[in-house]
């Protein structure tokens, strides 16, 4: 499919789930969001879409695209549930800003590996390290506080769900891996 065809869909996908919330403000008051929400969502829906769909079409393998998919969903989640609730404490906690890092270590990655399968394997593994080392200095350095976390968020939650983050980027490395061995021809393709 074209790569044009392939945005209008993706457009059209973004606004269809925008409409979700839009329609359940109508109906209940616990959907509360404003124009800059559907603004932040709309974008990081849109831009992860685009994200998919650019690097997915440099490989012509099915797992390359499956690992860059997870690889591109992890990075969603990850701005998505650090801006909603934080993934240490609270979203004002200032230790939720080091996931940043994990991010820069994935695209950083990424770009020097000029998207071939092996090196996204390795930026992947190194995203999901530096996720590891993120989480264990934020929960050193700032310890949620009563005041900053919710009331149900205990540290095995928090533990819990940092470790789920960081699989998803060490299953995009495993999948990246599994790409090269299977003879992605990205590097072809980008020569």
């Amino acid at each position: 499919m074209p790569l044009a065809k392939s945005i209008i869909r993706l457009a059209l996908g973004t606004a269809f789930l925008l409409l979700i919330p839009l329609v359940a403000m109508q109906f209940t008051q616990e959907v509360k969001w404003n124009w800059v929400d559907f603004v932040a969502a709309g974008s990081l829906l849109f831009g992860t879409g685009l994200t998919y769909l650019v690097i997915a079409q440099k490989g012509n393998g099915t797992m390359y695209r499956v690992a860059v998919g997870v690889a591109v969903a992890a990075g969603l989640l990850l701005v998505w549930a650090n801006l909603a609730v934080g993934l240490v404490g609270s979203e004002h906690n200032p230790a939720n800003l080091l996931y940043g890092g994990v991010l820069a270590v994935a695209i950083i990655g990424a770009l020097a590996a000029r998207l071939r399968p092996l090196g996204m394997s390795r930026a992947m593994f190194a995203a999901a390290l530096t996720y590891v080392v993120v989480t264990a200095i934020a929960l050193f350095l700032w310890t949620p506080s009563a005041a900053t976390a919710e009331a149900p968020v205990g540290l095995p939650n928090v533990i819990g769900a940092n470790a789920l983050f960081a699989a998803l980027w060490a299953t995009a490395g495993w999948l990246f891996r599994l790409a090269g061995r299977t003879g992605s021809n990205v590097s072809r393709r980008l020569a």
